[in-house]
């Protein structure tokens, strides 16, 4: 691959720094120290078309094709592949995309792309973003990144030991309220950020939820911490950036409804760093299925709603008094009123999609690979979600008087 180009030294040692206070480890925080990121393939600094590929055609790979076909020059979609060559064809078929197989060496020899997209089962994840890195590619992969937090680990400095760059499907962080949210909380409008409440609701009669509650054998039931574990990273990843401390404490409990043998469907979850501590819940009975997140500052409150994609900010009491009490319900109805106006421009705007948060997550990954910057998701953030969910897994086995190596037996 050609364009090579360094990451200015300042910004490594910040993002080095920022691994250290967040628990990330000494041997990543060195290796962001020596990290020289790598072009796309003949694609000239600042512009050029990416050649994306893209292998596991499932359900999650209809919204990457369909997401990739809003890019404009930006990228192009040049083969999709799968073990079963039936589904690569019928996602070929179905996007008009030139090229389908069911050999990836066989695509990355010929199609020689600049991107990958792994969206086969987690499983599968750390042998094809490895092979894919050995192609000099770079590599978006959907969430969780592995089953474990070591394989995680290895592929953030695989990427930073060849200059490439790996992204995670945290598609919802991406969103038009999660991106406001941030920014508020970056422009100081809550002051510092105290605690967190994250929330995130799951229909198993949904058409994802379905599909695993019918196959005793479904992949994501495999997972080590089962139909929790493959939905924690959207949890967890609006928490990470804010939790301080090198090790924060980690405090978890499940249940199943109902009993059985398997892993929970009910999680809570309290972490607590040096100064800020969050609330997780997954919940798959809490109806209506929620997906929120409200964060407690110095200065204010913010509150976000990623179903309703709402933001609002809490209402103190301006006027000491009755009235004061009585004002603000209204100041409420104005906000709400406003971020429904905000929808609607969206919606005419065609901005208002399911997934509007992975097209933007998308078009910030390849642009940072043409313009030579960081990926839109720090590798620190990546390793604290993978690390916290592999610790509340082992918290919720211990919970259930078993080993994590028995429960791996039995998933």
């Amino acid at each position: 691959m050609s364009g090579a180009r360094s990451i200015a030294a300042k910004d490594i040692g910040q993002q080095a720094a920022r691994g250290e206070r967040r628990g990330v480890g000494p041997s990543v925080a060195r290796a962001l120290l020596t990290a020289t990121f790598v072009g796309a393939r003949g694609v000239a600094m600042g512009g050029g078309e990416l050649k994306v590929a893209l292998v596991g055609c499932g359900k999650i790979a209809d919204g990457h094709v369909e997401q990739l076909g809003k890019l404009g020059t930006l990228a192009r979609l040049v083969g999709v592949c799968d073990a079963e060559p039936l589904m690569a064809e019928q996602l070929a078929t179905r996007f008009k995309v030139a090229r389908h197989y069911h050999d990836f060496d066989r695509m990355l020899e010929v199609e020689r792309p600049d991107v990958v997209h792994v969206t086969t089962p987690p499983a599968a994840h750390r042998a094809l973003t490895e092979r894919a890195f050995e192609s000099g590619c770079h590599v978006y992969v959907e969430k969780p990144v592995t089953p474990s937090h070591a394989d995680t680990e290895a592929l953030v400095l695989g990427a930073r030991s060849r200059g490439l760059r790996l992204t995670v499907g945290y598609t919802y962080l991406f969103d038009p309220p999660a991106r406001a949210m941030r920014e508020l909380i970056a422009s100081g409008v809550i002051g510092e950020p105290i605690h967190i409440d994250s929330v995130f609701g799951y229909d198993l009669g949904g058409a994802y939820g379905l599909a695993m509650t019918r196959d005793g054998d479904h992949w994501a039931a495999r997972l080590p911490g089962g139909l929790i574990h493959n939905n924690a990273d959207h949890l967890l990843n609006k928490i990470a950036e804010y939790i301080d401390g090198d090790e924060p404490r980690i405090y978890a409990t499940g249940a199943r409804r109902g009993g059985g043998e398997r892993m929970p469907e009910e999680l809570r979850v309290l972490i607590c760093g040096d100064s800020v501590t969050a609330n997780g819940i997954f919940s798959s009975a809490i109806r209506p299925v929620l997906h929120s997140c409200r964060v407690y500052g110095t200065k204010d409150t913010i509150t976000v709603d990623l179903h309703a994609r709402t933001v609002v900010l809490a209402v103190g009491q301006r006027i000491p008094s009755a009235l004061g009490r009585l004002l603000g319900a209204f100041d409420q109805a104005a906000q709400y009123g406003r971020e429904g106006v905000q929808n609607v421009i969206r919606f005419s705007r065609s901005e208002f999609s399911y997934f509007a948060g992975l097209e933007h997550l998308m078009r910030l990954f390849y642009e940072s690979i043409l313009k030579g910057t960081e990926p839109p998701i720090a590798d620190r953030q990546i390793l604290w979600v993978s690390r916290a969910i592999e610790r509340m897994n082992e918290a919720l086995m211990v919970e259930r008087g078993r080993s994590p190596h028995e429960e791996g037996r039995r998933a």
